[in-house]
């Protein structure tokens, strides 16, 4: 068995673990350290928002010399000033988006591209795309998202229980929030790849979470008719035992996306890719880290707050103390127990140290008859 296979199996027995409950004061103030950076550059940057959401004019153009920065210099200059993507597509040709021009002021740009390219006016493709077309697009998106969180609550709700499902809520809502943040502070365009992506990372956190949950049910049965662990030392272990599981999904899902992020995205210059595998690759991290420091701490607090639960974790700290106090007791009674009566000095005592003494004397006797 590899090294990280027998550590996981010793973190599901219990045999060792590391206290994620204990310390969720920590993972919290980091979240929410990480959640201000997110609303800050949010809040300063904002989003760069695709054409499809705010609507402009494509062109598209059969293959040519002209590099993509170059391209891009020569259309913000036809554009007067606003902002223009370029791609450079597969057959050498180039993906031109313009946000904010409408129909009178995409012909005149058209014409200025095609001079400055060196390609025929008729060669170049245009699509204009209006803004309440992009702002249909974008009540579509938050109607599925919404739509997607109801019934992500509802079936947590039904399947576990309401603490759950609000913990669960909180952790995708921390997800969605980072995402976000980190696409107003790279800068990259959104898109309904963008949206895509965000559906997709929400699935994948709530997988996580929803495994840790199950191992928490399971644990958590009759846990009210002991007095050996607390609510959180059983969540706790729940955690530890699906974390080799947790990492090995989340590893073996971050690198295809990465592959798509730096190779596609950063080395081939696929603009879509770069949409859809920054919301994932960095929505895939974050999910993970919150199944385990978010979600499960959370759920562990809101239970903690139960009468029966609070009535359990006095019952097992006045078990431990009980327990404690005890040792010390037995120990001090043995070390001061007298030392069997025919022991000379120096000799050592065989045996248990509370065996009778006359016992001792009788087998160095003979066992014949006294004459």
């Amino acid at each position: 068995m590899s090294k990280l296979g027998n550590v996981g199996a010793r973190l599901y027995r219990g045999e060792v673990g590391y206290d994620f409950i204990g310390k969720r004061k920590i993972w919290y103030g980091l979240s929410i350290l990480i959640t201000i950076t997110a609303l800050v550059g949010l809040a300063v940057r904002g989003l760069n928002m695709g054409i499809e959401f705010s609507g402009g004019a494509v062109f598209t153009t059969p293959q040519t010399s002209v590099s993509a920065p170059q391209a891009q210099h020569h259309a913000e200059s036809a554009a007067s000033g606003h902002q223009a993507v370029v791609q450079k597509l597969g057959g050498g040709g180039l993906r031109i988006q313009i946000s904010g021009l409408d129909t009178k002021e995409s012909l005149p740009v058209q014409e200025e591209l095609a001079k400055d390219l060196n390609i025929p006016v008729k060669d170049v493709n245009t699509q204009l795309v209006g803004p309440s077309w992009g702002e249909e697009i974008a009540n579509k998106a938050w109607l599925g998202l919404g739509i997607f969180m109801v019934l992500v609550v509802l079936y947590l709700a039904i399947a576990f229980e309401w603490r759950m499902a609000l913990a669960a809520l909180i952790a995708l809502i921390h997800d969605l929030t980072i995402t976000v943040g980190v696409y107003a502070l790279v800068g990259f365009e959104v898109t309904p790849g963008t949206v895509i992506g965000l559906l997709t990372i929400l699935g994948y956190s709530l997988y996580d979470t929803v495994v840790v949950f199950d191992s928490l049910k399971e644990a958590s049965k009759d846990l009210t008719k002991q007095n050996r662990f607390t609510y959180g030392e059983v969540a706790n272990r729940s955690i530890n035992s699906t974390l080799v599981r947790s990492i090995n999904t989340t590893v073996v899902a971050l690198l295809p996306v990465a592959g798509l992020l730096f190779v596609g995205g950063g080395v081939l210059g696929a603009g879509m890719l770069n949409d859809i595998s920054l919301a994932l690759f960095v929505g895939l991290a974050a999910g993970a880290y919150s199944s385990i420091f978010i979600a499960t701490p959370l759920v562990a607090d809101l239970k903690g707050r139960e009468p029966q639960m609070k009535a359990l974790a006095k019952r097992v700290k006045a078990k431990r103390a009980a327990a404690a106090a005890k040792e010390p007791s037995q120990e001090d009674t043995e070390d001061s127990a007298p030392a069997p009566a025919d022991a000379e000095d120096g000799a050592a005592v065989v045996g248990p140290r509370h065996q009778p003494a006359s016992r001792n004397r009788g087998r160095g006797r003979p066992s014949g008859k006294r004459r």
